[in-house]
């Protein structure tokens, strides 16, 4: 990861770690980068935004930085990451940028770019702009005249986008209740449109953006909201979607939640009965659950593990032609419709499962047992130090003897904090707790933690 940019964009408190300026230079580069590599010399980029207060602000600052250098901007206004990077590759522009800091709240924002793949961009890429925007290379040229970019209103894409939606649907969503929760952000534009016109009985919460309630009590970082809306209405499955829609949680009738572990377990089996899963394989992260694993190894299903983010999930399917991978928060990626997680596609692949296995969601969840899981966060003098430190991974080693084919220990460096989280998953929580507690304790006596 980069000064600025992380593994999803450049995010931070809007005006305060993110300013106009930083916007705007980002626009500036991207104009030139992209104008120099199109034989025309001027380059099209398509940008989405969130329903942000700060969205507009850095809205407007992108684009004068575009159409200082040359291009011309394509504005789809309020959608989610998913459609920028559908429109990128569909409609051939040069790339894309979305203006969303996803699941944080309101006040943060953030600026994610996509390549003409509507992958996200190369590591190569980012190190430039971090350059350029540190001032260590020279000043780029100002378009002049004729050469000045042009901004041009493009909701017809979005709109594309919504009917794309609607084509991967395997049948008629009619007699099915269906609750959603929008997070008063970007699925607000989409996702009742869709389900509608696929014939579902749709009851929407949190779906009044203001620029302020983004995420607030509502979305998939706060699913309690939606499991009593599906109990109390009836509900037959429910949907949450976070900020910009690149996440999906589920809630089944009862009100249980289903989260991307278990989505990634009922579509992975799903699709192998197909004969639709590439090499039968499905790309996890490190932090899945032990229970999924399992499960997979009872359905014959194999699995590979990435580093956390949803980029290097990716990265490992785009290489290895996976079909199928994610993330527990929700961020699940089916690589034959989309390149980036996306909400509104997930609940779609869902509800396919669903309605062709003719099985209620919590049918098909109840085969997952997810294990109990603690994770603490320990604030530490070195990260690296502590968590090599051999005593430290003398008790680790310990703790995982005595968990044996029941469950794991996990150690992981925080990507931008003094932090080393400690995470145990075993069939008690307790025994979860007393593993990771003797962890801990260890790094405590060595000297590694911070009072």
């Amino acid at each position: 990861m980069g000064k600025y940019f992380g593994t999803d964009g450049f995010r931070g408190e809007a005006n305060v770690d993110l300013t106009v300026e930083h916007a705007y230079e980002v626009g500036r580069f991207l104009g030139w980068y992209y104008g120099q590599k199109n034989p025309s010399g001027r380059c099209r980029v398509v940008i989405g935004k969130d329903t942000r207060r700060s969205s507009y602000m850095f809205e407007y600052s992108l684009v004068a930085g575009l159409t200082a250098s040359g291009a011309d901007a394509f504005l789809l206004h309020v959608t989610t990451t998913p459609s920028v990077s559908y429109v990128v590759r569909s409609e051939g522009f040069d790339c894309g940028i979305m203006i969303s800091a996803s699941h944080n709240p309101f006040y943060d924002n953030g600026i994610k770019v996509i390549n003409g793949n509507g992958e996200k961009l190369e590591e190569s890429v980012i190190t430039e702009i971090e350059d350029y925007l540190d001032k260590k290379t020279g000043p780029l040229p100002l378009a002049l005249r004729e050469n000045i970019g042009r901004t041009t209103d493009f909701a017809a894409g979005r709109n594309r986008y919504i009917g794309y939606l609607i084509s991967i649907a395997t049948r008629s969503f009619k007699n099915m209740k269906v609750a959603l929760d929008c997070a008063n952000g970007s699925a607000s534009a989409i996702a009742k449109n869709v389900f509608d016109a696929l014939g579902a009985e749709t009851h929407v919460i949190n779906m009044e953006p203001n620029g302020l309630n983004i995420n607030t009590n509502c979305g998939s970082t706060h699913i309690e909201n939606l499991q009593k809306f599906v109990v109390e209405t009836g509900c037959d499955v429910g949907f949450a979607y976070d900020g910009d829609a690149d996440r999906c949680l589920a809630v089944d009738a009862k009100g249980n939640l289903v989260d991307g572990d278990v989505i990634m377990y009922i579509c992975g089996k799903y699709m192998k009965e197909q004969g639709m899963l590439p090499h039968n394989t499905v790309v996890t992260t490190i932090m899945s659950n032990f229970g999924l694993y399992k499960a997979f190894d009872r359905e014959g299903i194999r699995y590979e593990k990435t580093a956390v983010g949803d980029k290097y999930v990716y990265e490992n399917m785009a290489a290895n032609g996976h079909g199928l991978g994610g993330e527990q928060s929700g961020h699940i990626i089916f690589s034959k419709h989309a390149t980036t997680g996306d909400g509104i596609l997930t609940s779609l692949k869902v509800m396919e499962v669903i309605l062709e296995k003719k099985q209620p969601l919590e049918k098909l969840a109840s085969e997952v047992e997810i294990y109990p899981q603690v994770l603490k966060n320990v604030r530490v003098k070195d990260k690296k130090a502590a968590q090599d430190d051999e005593a430290v991974q003398a008790e680790v080693k310990k703790c995982a003897d005595r968990l044996g084919d029941d469950g794991r220990i996990l150690l992981r460096q925080s990507g931008t904090e003094p932090v080393v989280r400690v995470m145990a998953e075993a069939p008690t929580k307790e025994l979860c707790e007393s593993c990771v507690d003797e962890i801990i304790e260890v790094m405590k006596e060595r000297g590694h933690v911070i009072a």
